[in-house]
């Protein structure tokens, strides 16, 4: 239980219903900024704006998944007032007030690090982003079913990178009939790749792999997927890019060569923002929890 614990949530999309639904079943005493559109009522949740809560109270702070923008700034899917996070209203919380994002910046890292707060980016969290992989490989089935007139089975795919969100993709691609082919850097990774029961080739060869290629999907926060390597797609190929914005692709050329090239970082949030809003209320918790408990034995 979380009973006496005073949380600020600034902001946010469907997502954070999901944050807020679980800390209030759990009797914290939730302050939402951001939400006056917003016609859900919450036990224990009051609406207010930003100027009329007192940061002196607050054990934790939940922003959106972006966090904020490189002035501070809150995006407020349910509000059209205005949210910025600042040093001066940041430095008056207490010392062990928690600031959560699903990112950070250098606005926020560095904020957090002058007033000497805890910032914890979810995303950067292992268990995050492997749960989250779920609802982004659906996401990406959608997509590929959407914009393509073929099917996914029997297809070339290319999938590039075999981080926690590339190797869900393979997996699941393979086993929808797909001819599945895993771009890597790391030896390791070309190892697992064989031992997954697909083939692997090297990123610096994807040139020579791009020539037949139904599908690419891109998992890389680089541009990997260059001029060159577009230049030598058939025109029926879809790029899927599901790395963080900008993404790892030449969209000015694809566009030039009239490839479809889709940029879809947060499909959790888009396909599924209940169950990606449950994967971030559960660690949310937890580390809520924990603290908790360390602050009870202090």
């Amino acid at each position: 239980m979380l009973t006496g614990y005073s949380i600020a949530i600034l902001g946010g999309d469907a997502r954070q219903l999901e944050v807020i639904r679980r800390l209030s079943e759990l009797d914290a005493t939730l302050h939402l900024i951001g939400f006056d559109q917003l016609d859900h009522g919450f036990t224990g949740a009051k609406q207010e704006a930003l100027s009329d809560v007192d940061p002196k109270e607050l054990d934790a702070m939940i922003l959106p998944v972006p966090g904020t923008n490189l002035q501070g700034d809150i995006d407020t899917i349910f509000s059209n007032q205005s949210i910025q996070l600042t040093k001066e209203w940041l430095e008056q919380t207490p010392e062990h007030c928690l600031l959560f994002t699903g990112i950070t910046n250098n606005y926020l890292t560095n904020v957090t690090q002058e007033t000497n707060r805890t910032l914890i980016p979810l995303f950067d969290r292992n268990d995050v982003a492997i749960y989250n992989s779920i609802p982004t490989v659906e996401g990406t089935i959608m997509m590929a079913i959407q914009h393509t007139d073929f099917t996914i089975h029997s297809s070339t795919i290319l999938v590039l990178g075999l981080g926690r969100v590339g190797m869900s993709v393979a997996r699941t691609f393979a086993s929808l009939g797909a001819k599945v082919k895993v771009g890597a850097r790391k030896s390791e990774d070309l190892a697992r790749i064989y031992e997954m029961g697909l083939e692997s080739f090297s990123i610096k060869d994807l040139k020579q792999y791009s020539h037949d290629c139904d599908i690419m999907i891109n998992t890389i926060p680089a541009q990997v997927v260059t001029a060159a390597v577009i230049q030598n797609m058939p025109n029926r190929t879809l790029i899927i890019d599901l790395a963080s914005k900008p993404g790892g692709t030449d969209f000015r050329y694809a566009e030039k060569r009239g490839i479809k090239a889709l940029l879809a970082p947060g499909l959790p949030g888009i396909v599924a923002p209940k169950t990606a809003g449950s994967i971030l209320a559960n660690v949310i918790t937890q580390v809520l929890i924990e603290e908790l408990g360390e602050r009870g034995n202090e």
